[in-house]
């Protein structure tokens, strides 16, 4: 099965699914993650980004993706560019990659650059002739962004899909640990300690050690 992981930024894809990502790919499917946004000068500094996307290379090789892509579109700019470009990029995308499942950021999310990925997304993969081979949208938590929504007011993510990573668990944490520009320490969201505390309990409300949620977008069967 050929699997497009959507990362808003560096660091998304493992910390929201890297669980997932290394079962899928340890099955042998095919595992693409595209990396959306590339940061910009004075905001960060070009050693900055180059070194984030070093790590990002190191940890999505720890998974077992297949394909790392970078889109280089702005960070913190989604919002500003032009609905058409930013569809038409996603179009390009979704077009060449042509996947059968599809994993996105949660519209709630708190950072904007998520919210603008996954409105991107929806449009490029909406029923088409050219999303035939489509079968399956899902939406992943990611600590530091899911969770600082205002309940209520904005989309709740409340899963209704988990997926258990008992045995990939420690590959996701070793994947993470690459990500040394973004980890933090206790008791901090972006911290190991967290990212383990949250796939247990996840795991324990369906009686697994440990899991990751997602959210069903649209499932074709």
């Amino acid at each position: 099965m050929k699997i497009l992981v959507m990362a808003t930024h560096p660091d998304d894809e493992t910390l929201g699914m890297g669980g997932t990502i290394a079962r899928f790919a340890s099955e042998g499917h095919h595992v693409t993650v595209t990396i959306v946004t590339r940061g910009w000068e004075p905001l960060f500094p070009e050693s900055f980004i180059e070194k984030g996307r070093n790590e990002a290379r190191e940890a999505n090789e720890i998974l077992g993706v297949k394909s790392l892509l970078f889109m280089d579109l702005p960070v913190t700019r989604l919002n500003q560019l032009p609905r058409h470009e930013i569809n038409g990029k996603f179009n390009e995308l979704m077009e060449l990659e042509k996947p059968e499942m599809v994993f996105l950021p949660f519209a709630g999310d708190r950072h904007i650059d998520h919210r603008e990925v996954f409105e991107a997304c929806l449009v490029s993969i909406r029923p088409s002739p050219n999303c035939k081979q489509l079968k399956k949208i899902l939406c992943y938590e990611t600590v530091s962004e899911t969770h600082w929504a205002s309940p209520y007011i904005e989309p709740n993510f409340e899963p209704n899909l988990w997926v258990d990573i008992t045995d990939y668990l420690e590959t996701k944490l070793k994947a993470a640990k690459k990500y040394q520009t973004q980890l933090q320490a206790e008791p901090y969201s972006r911290s190991v300690d967290a990212l383990t505390s949250l796939a247990k309990w996840r795991g324990s409300i369906v009686g697994m050690h440990a899991a990751e949620c997602f959210y069903v977008v649209r499932e074709c069967i």
